[in-house]
């Protein structure tokens, strides 16, 4: 019998007052579903201290466990800044947890360049997207133009590749 994979939900910004921004709590409600469904067996939230403290894996963390998730079946990757670093710091703690599946919780618009990263590091990936209710249009393109130059960039400087 194989093992669930483990959701990495991917940082997004964190409100002055400490609060997630509502991108990061449309990622983290998306790990939830999947944590309750049965389709992971935990979650790892990715992220360091942004413009505003406190980490983003913390406040991942604090809203997973007031959904109910028990604490053993959330962990926290707190020092990355970028998606590559994301992935990559979050290895050891996959090894921990014996297993190098996962699923990417994020943007849908963020999907392509973290799957990128994931599996140039060597891991079974997947991704599941945020839904797009609750999300400002404006916004949501904004950010998406973004990934495309970011996403070449990826490509072209290998990201993701063990060093």
């Amino acid at each position: 019998m194989s093992l669930r994979p483990v959701a990495l939900v991917l940082g997004a910004a964190v409100r002055e007052d400490g609060r997630a921004s509502p991108a990061l709590a449309r990622r983290v409600a998306r790990a939830v579903q999947l944590w309750q469904a049965g389709e992971v067996r935990a979650i790892i939230g990715c992220g360091g201290v942004g413009r505003f403290p406190p980490a983003e894996a913390a406040v991942i963390a604090g809203l997973c466990r007031q959904a109910g998730l028990p604490g053993e079946a959330v962990l926290e990757e707190a020092r990355s800044v970028d998606t590559e670093q994301n992935v990559l710091l979050a290895l050891p703690l996959l090894e921990a947890l014996e297993t190098r599946e996962v699923v990417l919780v994020t943007d849908l618009y963020h999907l392509p360049r973290a799957l990128l990263v994931a599996r140039r590091a060597g891991l079974s990936a997947r991704g599941a997207a945020t839904p797009l209710r609750g999300a400002r249009p404006l916004p949501q393109l904004r950010a998406a133009l973004r990934e495309i130059p970011a996403l070449l960039c990826y490509l072209l400087r290998g990201a993701g590749r063990r060093r």
